[in-house]
């Protein structure tokens, strides 16, 4: 019946325009505005959010205005779009370079290539898996259909319920936009609260940040993973930080908060990066059999893909001709990029060709085979719930092996500065297959809206690649902005700076710890341990209850529950559980509808918090862009770099911020609350 649906809906599609010059503008603007978004969300907390069911809305709410407007461009518009929500999970490794010290800033060329290479070679990837892993697959799919369903609705409804669904979007986006501006810009508000209080003779502490896009964010992830990130936040300050606090002294003239920092930061921190690194490879591990038999398949479909492809368009990928091309001028674009990358170091050329073929290969051999988890990941969990950071911490591992035994042959570790050179490339590496991995889970998402739409796979694979080449001429300049102004844990701009700012980066610095330990010995590894061991008991637990509940504990969500700062992750938390509550409340209000109309109401509400959520996330984020580009021109002639305060600091270190952010705070849960229970009567 599925197919049969499907069947008369391409007939009805078939002539209707997809790929439009408007829609691929539009597309573009989306892509420029989420991207920016989502890599300051992503270096502050370590997450991204999707941006293709928002951008569908938009795109739904502005060509409306166009009389032959339809689905399937609305469609390409998302396609193009949602680049912006992986492509920029590059920075979950990329910074690494500021905070080894071999870059001053980010190149831009360097990482722009480095963007749209990797971003284009996982389109081209996951090509010949769409039969296989969509067409003839029973994943689920969780974005990909959510998207299409609200393509759908949107193509049939009323134009009030398309404006009222961007009306959502840009109330969110403007309440937090205003919150944001008035807590980092002009400081009226604090960001959040800290208590430290002793446990023994140690000391803890408690943190809550009142960021109201990470409680758009702790909405979206859900009640399991948020619920595992506070089971970290416990582990990390109610049991090593005290622990390590009674048993140690802190050193001379240190406070016992600072000391209880210190111990955070320099071993809590690297317990949680061991937990999360075995959390992920086993994640990884758990996948192996699907991703097996979805490449024999996928091969398979392939070898008889002359027999078995279709003529409809609905079934026309790109042509072979335009995949060779591409693939050539992507492989040119990472030749480009690595000779300028290591020509610096200047090498003999013999070695520095070795050491650009040698990483191209990696780069596209290992791309390629996490191109194929991760399409898999994306239809088994979704985009949002894949493990990109353990494909991350596996990617930079591999190549800091292979890179450290060709450094090795050719004496490079014998040369001042060849160290910091060799874990340079291995993170450069790594940055190219973490965008392939990226976009090839976001890819099949894609692919499978457009399949339940009747759209063209081939568009939306140029699509696609489009927003990959848009985004990426975005990620590097906002880079700058955000490290101009702020800074990274371990990587400060200027001195004097305080590094409580800081954008934690938290991938980043992970992957660049895991580096620098395998190319030296300055990394500690006992806590690393402890933390794989932590690691190891957590899949243990987290398999019973999945095998004998209906609960789970996400090892990989325990583990950044441990790494991040608790002040991040405590809106996240509430956000979970603040959207698991209020679809406990919609059941109970429908107790006695029946069960096709309790999940329509469920899924009416789910619709306006997600939307809301996303533009919470979308407006914070865009303004603590705006702020940071405000930051460096004021710091470009010669002011204090806090253009905007216009508190007195006796005013700013009063608890008055704290007191009206916490109101504020609450006062915008509590409309969250009340736009989700909404219905009409």
């Amino acid at each position: 019946m599925k197919e049969d649906r499907n069947a008369d809906n391409f007939q009805h599609t078939l002539t209707l325009p997809e790929l439009t010059m408007r829609g691929i503008i539009l597309g573009a603007i989306l892509t420029v505005i989420f991207t920016a978004s989502n890599v300051y969300l992503g270096l502050k907390v370590g997450l991204t959010f999707s941006s293709a069911i928002p951008a569908a809305v938009i795109s739904m709410a502005i060509l409306k205005m166009f009389k032959d407007s339809n689905i399937l461009e609305n469609n390409m518009v998302q396609s193009q779009a949602s680049a912006a929500g992986t492509l920029s999970a590059i920075i979950f490794v990329i910074p690494g370079m500021l905070m080894i010290g071999y870059w001053q800033d980010f190149e831009f060329w360097q990482t722009l290539l480095v963007s749209a290479c990797g971003g284009a070679l996982g389109v081209l990837f996951t090509i010949p898996l769409r039969r296989a892993m969509v067409v003839h697959s029973d994943l689920p799919y969780p974005e990909g259909v959510a998207a299409a369903e609200i393509l759908k609705v949107g193509s049939n409804t009323k134009e009030d319920s398309k404006s009222g669904s961007l009306k959502e979007i840009l109330s969110g986006g403007i309440i937090s936009a205003v919150v944001a501006l008035c807590t980092s810009g002009f400081k009226f508000l604090s960001g959040g609260l800290s208590i430290f209080f002793p446990i023994g003779k140690g000391m803890s502490q408690i943190a809550f940040g009142y960021s109201t896009a990470l409680i758009g964010a702790g909405y979206l992830i859900g009640i399991t993973s948020g619920l595992a990130l506070l089971c970290g936040i416990v582990i990390a300050w109610g049991g090593f930080v005290p622990y390590y606090t009674m048993t140690e002294l802190p050193a001379d003239g240190q406070t016992m908060e600072q000391f209880a920092q210190a111990v955070y930061s320099q071993r809590v921190r690297l317990i949680g990066a061991g937990a999360m690194g075995v959390a992920a490879i086993w994640t990884l591990i758990m996948l192996i059999k699907p991703v097996v038999d979805g490449v024999k398949e996928s091969l398979a479909a392939m070898k008889n893909s002359k027999i078995e492809e279709s003529k409809h368009r609905t079934d026309l990928d790109m042509s072979m001709k335009s995949i060779g091309g591409v693939f050539l001028v992507t492989v040119l674009g990472l030749f480009g990029v690595f000779v300028s990358f290591v020509a610096p170091a200047n090498l003999p050329t013999g070695q520095m060709l070795a050491i650009v073929i040698v990483g191209i290969l990696t780069a596209v051999l290992m791309g390629f085979f996490v191109a194929a988890a991760c399409a898999y990941m994306a239809g088994l969990i979704g985009t949002s719930s894949s493990p990109i950071s353990g494909i991350g911490i596996l990617a930079i591992i591999v190549s800091s092996i292979i890179i450290f035994a060709l450094c090795s042959s050719f004496g490079i570790f014998d040369i001042e500065g060849g160290t910091k050179f060799a874990t340079a490339i291995a993170i450069f590496i790594t940055s190219i297959i973490l965008a392939i991995a990226c976009i090839s889970n976001d890819n099949m998402q894609d692919l499978k809206t457009g399949y339940l739409v009747g759209a063209t796979p081939a568009n939306q694979q140029i699509a696609l690649i489009i927003g990959c080449v848009v985004g990426a001429f975005v990620i590097a300049p906002v880079l700058n902005l955000l490290y101009e102004a702020y800074g990274f844990v371990g990587a400060l701009p200027r001195a004097g700076m305080n590094p409580d700012e800081a954008l934690a980066a938290p991938q980043a610095v992970l992957m660049s710890t895991i580096a620098q330990g395998i190319f030296s010995s300055s990394l500690d590894w006992k806590y690393i341990y402890i933390g794989m061991t932590l690691g190891a008991i957590i899949v243990v637990i987290n398999l019973i209850l999945t095998k004998n509940t209906k609960y789970a504990l996400p090892p990989l969500a325990v583990g950044m529950g441990i790494y991040l700062p608790p002040s991040l992750q405590t809106p996240l938390v509430i956000g979970a559980v603040v959207g698991y509550f209020l679809d406990k409340k919609i059941k109970q209000m429908f107790s006695s509808k029946s069960a096709d109309e309790l999940e329509d109401k469920l899924n009416e509400s789910k619709r306006r918090g997600t939307l809301f959520a996303s533009g919470l996330i979308v407006g914070e984020s865009l303004t603590g862009v705006l702020i940071a580009a405000l930051i460096v021109v004021s710091f470009s002639t010669g002011s204090d770099g806090d253009p905007l305060t216009l508190v007195s600091e006796e005013f700013a270190s009063s608890a008055t911020p704290e007191i009206l952010g916490f109101g504020i705070f609450v006062a915008i849960i509590a409309y969250f609350c009340k736009l989700v229970l909404k219905f009409k009567s």
